[in-house]
């Protein structure tokens, strides 16, 4: 056979393979889609997607004020042909989760989040306006009894998230905001919104633009303890919730995998 008919054989084969598998990679994706597996929020669509997540270094703040992250950079391009750093990390870092066991004696630890709570109808509850005035504000029932009138049921398998504006001071010690005394203020959800979620609504997620579930002044992280023991998971330090809609948005959580971990710093888009 000449050399060009042989080319021309192959490519045909080859263009019959690809016709093969483009079909049954679409006869795949309509199978999911009419299989029950997607929420609500996901069978919308989506036409954009916004990046929740902060860029963290040492300087970002936490929790307990000290840095959250040490890079050391063990091999250079320069000398070595490739970059490679060593990280020490705090699981608790920039925009991370809260597993379970991170206030419970036996839940699940973060490589056990079930990967069905991980993509989730977003429900944005907007305090902003109260927190400028008060930085103590919290989230309560009758916040999300409003929200509820206003957008209907929170959806089973919901992130429930706080904006507060806060998001937007992470450069300076407002985003801590602690006192004289060394006691921080900043907005969080009230341990009665919590217990509402949980007896009421199918979330399996609460949010919140700042440090703490918990609003600045707790000392004894009562929202903590009502929510993770339940084997329901929380966000800290959720970036950009102002770029998103109260409902509609399906947040995708990005959380890390280390066995026997009580969080950790997550990638978390939101699908618009």
């Amino acid at each position: 056979m000449c050399d060009i008919c042989v080319m021309n054989a192959v490519k045909q084969r080859m263009l019959s393979r690809r016709s093969f598998f483009k079909a049954g990679a679409a006869a795949a994706a309509g199978a999911a889609l009419g299989s029950g597996m997607t929420t609500p929020a996901m069978a919308k669509g989506h036409g954009e997607v916004v990046d929740m997540t902060h860029v963290y270094d040492a300087d970002f703040p936490t929790y307990f004020g000290q840095p959250g992250i040490e890079a050391t950079q063990a091999f250079n391009f320069k000398e070595h042909g490739f970059n490679l750093f060593n990280l020490a990390v705090n699981e608790h870092t920039g925009t991370h989760i809260d597993a379970p066991l991170h206030f419970s004696a036996d839940g699940q630890a973060v490589d056990e989040i079930p990967v069905s709570n991980l993509v989730c109808p977003l429900c944005v509850i907007d305090i902003a306006a109260r927190a400028a005035e008060d930085p103590d504000a919290q989230v309560t029932p009758d916040d999300i009894k409003a929200w509820t009138d206003a957008n209907g049921p929170i959806p089973d398998g919901a992130c429930v998230a706080m904006h507060s504006g806060w998001a937007g001071k992470t450069g300076s010690d407002t985003f801590r905001n602690a006192d004289s005394e060394g006691k921080m203020h900043f907005p969080g959800f009230h341990v009665e919104a919590a217990q509402m979620l949980i007896e009421q609504t199918g979330a399996v997620a609460l949010a919140v633009d700042t440090l703490s579930l918990d609003h600045g002044p707790s000392a004894d992280f009562v929202t903590h303890y009502a929510w993770l023991p339940t084997n329901r998971y929380g966000i800290e330090n959720l970036a950009n919730l102002d770029k998103v809609p109260a409902s509609g948005a399906t947040l995708v959580v990005g959380a890390p995998t280390h066995r026997g971990g009580t969080g950790g710093p997550s990638r978390i888009l939101a699908m618009v």
